[in-house]
Protein backbone atom coordinates (compact mmCIF):
# COMPACT_ATOMS: atom_id res chain seq x y z
CA UNK A 1 0.00 0.00 0.00
CA UNK A 2 1.60 3.26 -1.06
CA UNK A 3 2.20 5.91 1.73
CA UNK A 4 -0.22 8.68 2.29
CA UNK A 5 2.44 11.09 1.15
CA UNK A 6 3.44 9.10 -1.90
CA UNK A 7 -0.43 8.72 -3.25
CA UNK A 8 -1.12 10.48 -6.75
CA UNK A 9 -3.83 12.61 -7.35
CA UNK A 10 -5.76 10.02 -9.28
CA UNK A 11 -5.26 7.21 -6.49
CA UNK A 12 -6.36 9.94 -4.05
CA UNK A 13 -9.72 10.59 -5.99
CA UNK A 14 -9.87 6.57 -5.80
CA UNK A 15 -9.42 6.37 -1.91
CA UNK A 16 -11.92 8.66 -1.55
CA UNK A 17 -14.45 7.46 -3.29
CA UNK A 18 -13.71 4.01 -1.26
CA UNK A 19 -14.13 6.32 1.75
CA UNK A 20 -16.96 8.02 1.36
CA UNK A 21 -18.56 4.46 0.93
CA UNK A 22 -17.25 3.35 4.24
CA UNK A 23 -18.62 6.21 5.84
CA UNK A 24 -22.29 6.04 7.45
CA UNK A 25 -24.12 8.71 5.36
CA UNK A 26 -25.95 10.02 7.96
CA UNK A 27 -24.46 13.55 6.94
CA UNK A 28 -24.45 14.61 11.04
CA UNK A 29 -21.38 17.43 10.31
CA UNK A 30 -20.33 15.83 13.96
CA UNK A 31 -16.75 15.49 12.58
CA UNK A 32 -16.54 19.17 11.80
CA UNK A 33 -17.62 19.31 7.83
CA UNK A 34 -21.01 19.49 6.06
CA UNK A 35 -21.33 16.21 4.92
CA UNK A 36 -19.80 12.56 4.91
CA UNK A 37 -18.19 13.22 1.10
CA UNK A 38 -16.69 16.28 1.79
CA UNK A 39 -14.86 14.33 5.23
CA UNK A 40 -13.80 11.62 3.13
CA UNK A 41 -12.24 13.76 0.65
CA UNK A 42 -9.98 15.36 3.92
CA UNK A 43 -8.87 12.37 4.41
CA UNK A 44 -8.07 11.32 1.37
CA UNK A 45 -6.33 14.27 0.72
CA UNK A 46 -4.77 14.59 4.22
CA UNK A 47 -6.42 17.14 5.65
CA UNK A 48 -8.48 15.47 8.27
CA UNK A 49 -7.66 12.29 11.00
CA UNK A 50 -9.78 9.40 10.75
CA UNK A 51 -11.00 9.25 13.91
CA UNK A 52 -13.94 11.85 13.87
CA UNK A 53 -16.77 9.89 12.81
CA UNK A 54 -19.08 8.72 16.02
CA UNK A 55 -21.96 7.47 14.12
CA UNK A 56 -19.43 5.20 12.55
CA UNK A 57 -17.81 4.00 15.44
CA UNK A 58 -15.20 1.67 15.73
CA UNK A 59 -16.33 -0.47 12.98
CA UNK A 60 -15.77 2.44 10.37
CA UNK A 61 -12.79 3.71 11.95
CA UNK A 62 -10.96 0.19 11.44
CA UNK A 63 -11.74 0.25 7.86
CA UNK A 64 -10.57 3.67 7.55
CA UNK A 65 -7.39 2.52 9.01
CA UNK A 66 -7.18 -0.46 6.61
CA UNK A 67 -8.24 1.83 3.71
CA UNK A 68 -5.60 4.77 4.10
CA UNK A 69 -2.84 3.14 6.23
CA UNK A 70 -3.30 5.27 9.41
CA UNK A 71 -2.39 4.45 12.84
CA UNK A 72 -5.45 3.29 14.15
CA UNK A 73 -6.61 5.99 17.11
CA UNK A 74 -9.45 6.14 19.94
CA UNK A 75 -12.42 7.94 18.20
CA UNK A 76 -12.07 11.64 19.21
CA UNK A 77 -14.47 13.01 22.27
CA UNK A 78 -14.85 16.06 21.21
CA UNK A 79 -16.71 14.93 17.89
CA UNK A 80 -19.21 13.38 20.38
CA UNK A 81 -19.89 9.69 21.46
CA UNK A 82 -20.61 6.31 19.40
CA UNK A 83 -23.91 5.35 20.09
CA UNK A 84 -27.03 3.14 18.08
CA UNK A 85 -28.86 4.93 15.55
CA UNK A 86 -31.42 7.02 16.96
CA UNK A 87 -34.80 9.09 14.92
CA UNK A 88 -35.91 11.87 15.24
CA UNK A 89 -39.60 12.16 16.84
CA UNK A 90 -41.51 15.43 16.74
CA UNK A 91 -44.39 16.11 19.49
CA UNK A 92 -47.77 16.76 16.60
CA UNK A 93 -49.22 18.61 20.14
CA UNK A 94 -46.10 21.21 19.83
CA UNK A 95 -45.16 21.48 16.54
CA UNK A 96 -46.53 24.97 15.09
CA UNK A 97 -45.57 24.62 11.36
CA UNK A 98 -42.54 26.59 11.23
CA UNK A 99 -40.55 24.53 8.66
CA UNK A 100 -37.04 25.30 10.03
CA UNK A 101 -36.87 21.48 10.81
CA UNK A 102 -37.72 21.04 7.08
CA UNK A 103 -34.77 23.12 6.24
CA UNK A 104 -32.01 21.57 8.63
CA UNK A 105 -32.50 17.99 7.93
CA UNK A 106 -29.89 16.94 5.25
CA UNK A 107 -31.81 13.96 3.90
CA UNK A 108 -35.46 15.09 3.22
CA UNK A 109 -36.31 12.92 6.37
CA UNK A 110 -38.72 15.66 7.60
CA UNK A 111 -42.29 16.35 5.36
CA UNK A 112 -44.86 19.32 5.66
CA UNK A 113 -45.72 23.09 4.76
CA UNK A 114 -45.62 25.88 6.40
CA UNK A 115 -48.01 26.28 9.69
CA UNK A 116 -48.80 22.55 8.74
CA UNK A 117 -48.20 19.82 11.53
CA UNK A 118 -44.52 18.52 10.44
CA UNK A 119 -43.88 14.72 10.69
CA UNK A 120 -40.41 12.31 10.73
CA UNK A 121 -40.48 9.47 8.13
CA UNK A 122 -38.23 7.36 10.49
CA UNK A 123 -37.08 4.91 7.71
CA UNK A 124 -35.34 7.93 6.39
CA UNK A 125 -34.01 9.85 9.11
CA UNK A 126 -30.32 9.17 10.17
CA UNK A 127 -30.03 10.88 13.00
CA UNK A 128 -28.12 13.44 12.47
CA UNK A 129 -30.16 15.09 15.05
CA UNK A 130 -29.78 18.69 13.12
CA UNK A 131 -33.12 19.30 13.86
CA UNK A 132 -32.75 19.73 17.22
CA UNK A 133 -31.23 23.24 17.37
CA UNK A 134 -33.65 25.36 15.29
CA UNK A 135 -36.75 24.21 16.48
CA UNK A 136 -38.61 26.71 18.59
CA UNK A 137 -41.01 24.82 20.77
CA UNK A 138 -38.17 22.53 21.41
CA UNK A 139 -40.93 19.58 20.10
CA UNK A 140 -38.38 17.09 18.71
CA UNK A 141 -36.86 14.22 20.46
CA UNK A 142 -34.49 11.60 19.73
CA UNK A 143 -35.61 7.60 20.44
CA UNK A 144 -34.22 4.54 19.19
CA UNK A 145 -34.48 3.34 15.74
CA UNK A 146 -36.70 0.24 15.01
CA UNK A 147 -34.34 -0.97 12.61
CA UNK A 148 -30.52 -0.88 12.32
CA UNK A 149 -28.84 1.42 9.92
CA UNK A 150 -28.62 -1.52 6.72
CA UNK A 151 -26.10 -0.72 3.43
CA UNK A 152 -29.42 -0.07 2.14
CA UNK A 153 -30.31 2.86 4.18
CA UNK A 154 -26.95 4.68 3.90
CA UNK A 155 -27.42 4.59 0.23
CA UNK A 156 -30.36 6.02 0.02
CA UNK A 157 -29.22 8.55 2.76
CA UNK A 158 -26.41 9.17 0.30
CA UNK A 159 -28.74 9.62 -2.95
CA UNK A 160 -31.44 11.85 -0.59
CA UNK A 161 -28.26 14.08 0.54
CA UNK A 162 -27.28 14.56 -2.80
CA UNK A 163 -30.66 15.05 -4.58
CA UNK A 164 -31.23 17.71 -2.16
CA UNK A 165 -28.17 19.62 -2.74
CA UNK A 166 -28.79 19.48 -6.64
CA UNK A 167 -31.86 20.98 -5.30
CA UNK A 168 -30.84 23.61 -3.45
CA UNK A 169 -28.30 24.69 -6.24
CA UNK A 170 -31.09 24.62 -8.79
CA UNK A 171 -33.38 27.00 -6.49
CA UNK A 172 -30.94 29.50 -5.29
CA UNK A 173 -29.51 30.08 -8.79
CA UNK A 174 -33.58 30.70 -9.62
CA UNK A 175 -33.61 32.99 -6.57
CA UNK A 176 -30.24 34.65 -8.08
CA UNK A 177 -31.84 34.92 -11.38
CA UNK A 178 -34.83 36.58 -10.21
CA UNK A 179 -33.19 38.66 -8.19
CA UNK A 180 -31.15 40.13 -11.09
CA UNK A 181 -34.04 40.54 -12.80
CA UNK A 182 -35.45 43.07 -10.41
CA UNK A 183 -32.44 44.75 -10.69
CA UNK A 184 -32.45 45.48 -13.97
CA UNK A 185 -36.04 46.03 -13.78
CA UNK A 186 -35.33 48.62 -11.21
CA UNK A 187 -32.43 50.61 -13.18
CA UNK A 188 -34.48 50.76 -16.29
CA UNK A 189 -37.20 52.34 -14.82
CA UNK A 190 -35.18 54.88 -12.78
CA UNK A 191 -32.87 52.72 -11.32
CA UNK A 192 -31.12 54.35 -8.63
CA UNK A 193 -34.23 55.80 -7.68
CA UNK A 194 -36.26 52.58 -6.43
CA UNK A 195 -33.14 50.77 -5.25
CA UNK A 196 -32.38 54.48 -2.74
CA UNK A 197 -36.26 54.21 -1.59
CA UNK A 198 -35.81 50.52 -1.42
CA UNK A 199 -32.33 50.87 1.00
CA UNK A 200 -33.69 53.80 2.84
CA UNK A 201 -37.09 51.52 4.10
CA UNK A 202 -34.08 48.39 5.11
CA UNK A 203 -32.72 51.52 7.02
CA UNK A 204 -35.53 52.27 8.81
CA UNK A 205 -37.12 48.71 9.52
CA UNK A 206 -33.60 47.82 11.04
CA UNK A 207 -33.94 50.81 13.11
CA UNK A 208 -37.10 50.39 14.18
CA UNK A 209 -36.05 46.50 15.06
CA UNK A 210 -33.29 48.03 17.48
CA UNK A 211 -35.51 50.03 19.01
CA UNK A 212 -37.69 47.15 19.57
CA UNK A 213 -34.91 45.48 21.02
CA UNK A 214 -33.97 48.31 23.12
CA UNK A 215 -36.98 48.81 24.74
CA UNK A 216 -37.41 45.09 25.50
CA UNK A 217 -34.56 45.18 27.00
CA UNK A 218 -35.19 48.38 29.14
CA UNK A 219 -38.58 46.64 30.27
CA UNK A 220 -36.90 43.52 31.56
CA UNK A 221 -34.44 46.05 33.47
CA UNK A 222 -36.75 47.36 35.03
CA UNK A 223 -38.54 44.27 35.81
CA UNK A 224 -35.71 42.81 37.41
CA UNK A 225 -35.12 45.98 39.35
CA UNK A 226 -38.36 45.68 40.77
CA UNK A 227 -37.81 42.47 41.89
CA UNK A 228 -34.78 43.54 43.13
CA UNK A 229 -36.31 46.24 45.35
CA UNK A 230 -39.32 44.42 46.24
CA UNK A 231 -37.05 41.14 47.66
CA UNK A 232 -34.39 44.02 49.56
CA UNK A 233 -37.98 45.57 51.08
CA UNK A 234 -38.99 42.01 52.25
CA UNK A 235 -35.64 41.55 54.05
CA UNK A 236 -35.15 44.45 55.47
CA UNK A 237 -39.06 43.86 57.16
CA UNK A 238 -37.58 40.53 58.28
Amino acid sequence: MPTPLSRSPSARAKLFALIDDVLPQTQCTKCGYSGCAPYAHAIAFDEAPINRCPPGGLDVLHKLAALTGSRLATLDPLCGPSKPIEVAVIDESQCIGCTLCIAACPVDAIVGAPRLLHAVIADHCSGCELCLPPCPMDCISMQSAKSPWTPERRARARARHDARGTRKVRIDGLIAAKHAARLSQAHEAGGEDVLRRRTTLMALRARARQRRAAAEAAQEAAQEAAQTATRASATEDD
